[in-house]
């Protein structure tokens, strides 16, 4: 079996070795200040077997977890709305030797505006020195619809979970859970991936995965991205948000493949102001009898 190539956390342990095994079907507490985990570094990577070691019963029943963690993903689905952040995309594609080629950035913030409606400011307009492919302003509208919290309650029906093991990320111990959906339809896609969850408050801290359909793996028309790493931050010490997105691949060219990847950062986030209430309209005057 390939060996499965993954970003190298600053602990290894043997556990790993349990997440690398289920990791193969790609074929390829809370933070003590409230900080985001830490994404790896771009360039450290580590190379490891697939031979796992039976991994060791969690405290709580997987069931249980499972659970509580898929209620705190209903409530953090329900809170995303009423922040404001600011966000970077950006789309790096490199040459033969790894150097960046070229690259398309984008800044927007997220407010809401005086008559109440949330809207996306422009900080830094699209620039792109891509050479390999050009992107539509609606191909990258496209990057919002990617759910960021797939495992809610009233989604856990269609999916089935399976335990890994532990894994420490940054300071927070994790369980690690494989999810793969139960059945595929042709119109609809499914989350299949890994799933880190706080041991300590059940909550979903990291994910690793794609969106499947019957027809294989989605990805957005224009960019050849399917598997996306997510670390989320704590907000307000009661939210854990995605803050940080990123994807490598490949551009398969008639006479080349060019490596590339997309990063997408959410920072600066702040509850949205609340919507006025507006004034009853004061009643018509009484009209005298005719």
């Amino acid at each position: 079996m390939r060996d499965f190539i993954v970003r190298c956390c600053r602990q290894p342990s043997s556990v790993a070795l349990s997440f690398l095994a289920a990791a193969a079907f790609f074929n390829s507490a809370r933070l003590v200040a409230q900080a985001p985990i830490t994404p790896p570094p771009d360039h450290e990577v580590r190379r490891l077997g697939t031979t796992p070691e039976p991994p060791a019963p969690p405290a709580l029943p997987p069931a249980e977890i499972i659970k509580r963690f898929s209620e705190k993903e209903d409530l953090y689905l329900a809170a995303r709305p009423h922040y404001g952040y600011r966000k970077t995309i950006r789309i790096e594609e490199f040459d033969p030797q790894g150097q960046l080629a070229g690259q398309f950035l984008q800044v927007t913030e997220t407010v809401r505006d005086s008559d109440g409606r949330i809207s996306h400011k422009v900080l830094e307009h699209p620039q792109s020195t891509l050479r390999s492919f050009s992107l539509e302003p609606e191909e990258v509208r496209e990057l919002e619809k990617i759910p960021q919290f797939p495992l809610t309650t009233a989604q856990l029906a269609k999916y089935e979970l399976k335990y890994l093991g532990e894994e420490q990320i940054d300071e927070i111990k994790c369980y690690i859970f494989q999810v793969k959906p139960k059945d595929l339809e042709r119109t609809q896609a499914y989350f299949e991936g890994i799933v880190w969850a706080d041991a300590k408050h059940l909550e979903l801290v990291k994910t690793y995965g794609k969106w499947v359909t019957e027809l294989g793996d989605t990805h957005i028309a224009g960019m050849p991205f399917t598997t996306y790493e997510t670390y989320r931050e704590n907000v307000d010490g009661k939210y854990w948000f995605p803050n940080y997105m990123r994807s490598d691949d490949m551009l398969h060219l008639r006479d080349a493949n060019v490596p590339v990847r997309l990063v997408i950062k959410w920072t600066n986030f702040q509850p949205l102001p609340e919507v006025p209430l507006s004034r009853p309209a004061a009643p018509a005057p009484a009209q005298p009898p005719s």
